[in-house]
């Protein structure tokens, strides 16, 4: 029988697995343990920035705040466009907001009818959460106080100040300004500036027309933050100021306009629909670029109704169009100063006469002057100044349309300026040859009779006021062709003037002749605009061209009176003048929609107001004008009637006459 064997090798192999898997478990739980402290220690010493703006975020939000828009200004630093501070409505699409009752409580304390509840619950409804949404504007201090009184009972509504854009000077400025609105769909796009969340912000406008339109980048700024406290539910509790970001404002626009000669302009205009624009025959700047009738630009930013908006468009004078740039019409006898232009650099001697005896007949048809009896024996110099219609129908036939349209070019007529504004500015038409040959399918080929209506300003010829004034300027400055300038400066960065231009390809005597004979219409006494063109300024005279352009046919007609005739079927009154004569400053052009027969009747009269203004606000032309003018020099062999006799002297008595007693 064996004896029983103890093998102590086997006890000693279970502990050796048993210390190995002990060393193994603890190295793994160490490692972990490691890890675990590591991770603490990186979270509380390296992050712990990052978790305590993660924390605070809870407790605090930003509001986004709009920059201040920026300002527009006239030349002389007068504003145009600003902000005011503004009380509004807001309410946010929460969890638990029924937008309909919401509104329906706001109905009892602010104006709110039916169907604008409506409209304004499907826009909250529209919103992302807690998107704020604009229900009312410029509320009284009394509507502003109930509702942020009751606050707390509704959820989702605020009651805040802000600031909206205002206009000083109503609707003298609103075709060149423009104004802002709020953002629509059409305005939002995924990328670019217009990707901005601030787009979406209440408190945000958006350029429509004109400079606001134009420079919205530049206006809009930087936005900046509120920082407020919230609940657990995102809802503002209170404000912490000292967390705020300041907004940076827009940049400043600063227009070459004159705040004084815009407003007397539209003021002279009074009803009558049309333009008057004013601009500096040295440099190019715009003073004044006025449409009447106008609109007021502070409607459209609160938002017009339906029936305002209609009423608006409906009306026959057309208040919404700019007349200055995209209003087209025939220039009448104002083209006559461009057509002499081109009929001497065609060679015509000015000095060769046309007989007018109030009708010339031609191409079967006798062509009448606007003098029944006619002007008798016209040189050029006199058919500018008596503005003779015969004279410039056999002149025009003469020298034909190109050379019309190479000088109607050269003065600014058939183009568009880059005045830094888009306003789907107006070409107009300058016909020629080649022009017929494209424009006009029915009949391609330029007639004689074309170029008979087309020497006084009618047929196809078509301008708007900005190339008329234009026009006047570049023939008063007599060698640059200017260009028109509208923005003075962006963020006080000086915008390129309006005389880096080339020069003019007429002859210096040309253009003085033709000066001439726009002094005489304005001067002599026989000139058609005489009596409407004495601006009783010292020795200061303005030289000026009248024009009228028919808007139908006086063939079957006696006569061409606008005395008892509908608005719409009289005659276009148009007037363009430059001053002082002998040292041009300001050029202007007035058009008189349907303003009767004779550019001295409407235009002339409103034309010398405006530029009264523009030469009274020049320093150097005001001194001018205040100076006392010279006595005239009286030879000394010239009676002076009235003089006091000299002091008696003592002189014998005269001899008596014979036959009397002495």
């Amino acid at each position: 029988m064996s004896e029983p064997s103890i093998f102590f090798s086997e006890v000693n192999e279970r502990q050796g697995v048993f210390h190995r898997r002990t060393f193994l478990l603890g190295g793994f739980a160490g490692l972990g343990l490691a890890a675990l402290g590591g991770r603490l220690a990186h979270l509380q010493l390296v992050e712990t920035q990052r978790y305590e703006k993660l924390s605070a975020s809870n407790q605090f939000n930003f509001r986004l705040v709009a920059a201040p828009r920026g300002l527009i200004v006239d030349r002389n630093g007068a504003i145009l466009a600003s902000n005011r501070p503004n009380f509004r409505l807001l309410v946010s699409r929460e969890e638990d907001l029924d937008p309909k009752t919401t509104l329906k409580t706001l109905a009892a304390f602010v104006p709110l009818d039916e169907a604008r509840q409506a409209r304004l619950a499907k826009d909250i409804a529209r919103a992302p959460k807690r998107s704020p949404v604009s229900v009312m504007e410029d509320m009284s201090w009394e509507e502003f106080s109930a509702i942020n009184v009751r606050a707390p009972e509704l959820p989702g509504v605020t009651a805040d100040m802000g600031e909206v854009r205002v206009y000083p000077h109503g609707g003298a400025f609103a075709h060149v300004i423009g104004y802002v609105a709020k953002v629509n769909k059409e305005d939002l796009a995924p990328t670019g500036p217009n990707s901005d969340p601030i787009l979406l912000h209440p408190g945000f406008r958006i350029g429509r027309q004109g400079v606001e339109k134009a420079f919205d980048l530049d206006l809009r700024g930087k936005p900046g933050a509120r920082k407020v406290e919230v609940d657990a539910n995102g809802r503002e509790v209170r404000q912490d100021e000292g967390g705020d970001i300041a907004a940076i404002p827009g940049k400043e626009i600063q227009l070459t306009l004159d705040v004084d000669v815009q407003n007397r302009a539209l003021e002279v205009m009074g009803d009558e629909s049309g333009a008057i624009v004013v601009m500096d025959c040295r440099t190019g700047d715009l003073l004044c670029m006025a449409s009447s009738p106008s609109f007021d630009a502070n409607r459209f930013v609160r938002g017009l109704s339906g029936p305002e908006y209609r009423a608006l468009a409906l009306y026959d004078r057309k208040p919404l169009l700019d007349k200055v740039m995209n209003g087209t019409y025939p220039p009448g006898s104002t083209f006559k100063p461009t057509v002499a232009l081109a009929a001497l650099g065609a060679g015509i001697d000015p000095e060769a006469r046309v007989n007018c005896s109030g009708g010339w007949y031609y191409g079967g048809r006798t062509w009448r002057c606007w003098k029944r009896g006619g002007h008798g024996s016209q040189n050029m110099h006199d058919a500018i100044k008596n503005s003779c219609d015969v004279y410039f129908y056999q002149t025009a036939l003469k020298i034909g349309p190109d050379h019309i349209a190479k000088a109607a070019h050269a003065m600014g007529f058939g183009q568009t300026f880059d005045i830094g504004v888009p306003g789907n500015q107006k070409k107009g038409v300058v016909g020629s040859t080649e022009w017929k040959r494209k424009a006009v399918k029915r009949e391609p080929v330029w007639q004689p009779g074309d170029s008979v209506s087309y020497g006084i300003g009618q047929g196809y010829v078509a301008v708007n006021a900005l190339q008329l004034a234009v026009m006047t300027a570049r023939l008063a400055n007599s060698k640059k062709a200017l260009n028109p300038r509208l923005i003075k400066s962006v963020g006080g960065v000086e915008m390129p003037r309006g005389d880096a231009a080339i020069d003019l390809p007429f002859a210096a005597e040309h253009l003085k002749y033709v000066r001439g004979g726009m002094e005489a219409v304005a001067n002599d006494t026989s000139g058609t605009a005489f009596r409407q063109s004495q601006l009783g300024l010292g020795d200061i005279k303005m030289a000026g061209k009248t024009g009228t352009a028919q808007v139908r046919s006086f063939d079957k007609l006696a006569s061409r009176s606008s005395v008892g005739v509908t608005w719409k079927l009289k005659d276009h009154n148009l007037f363009i003048a430059f001053a002082p004569y002998d040292d041009p400053r300001y050029a202007l052009s007035v058009i008189i929609e349907h303003g009767g027969m004779g550019g001295a009747t409407a235009a002339a009269p409103r034309a010398r107001e405006v530029m009264r203004v523009a030469l009274l606000k020049d320093p150097e032309l005001r001194a001018r004008i205040e100076k006392p003018l010279p006595l005239p020099e009286v030879p000394e062999s010239v009676i002076m009637e009235g003089a006091a006799p000299e002091a008696p002297i003592v002189t014998p008595p005269p001899p008596a006459p014979p036959g009397e007693p002495t």
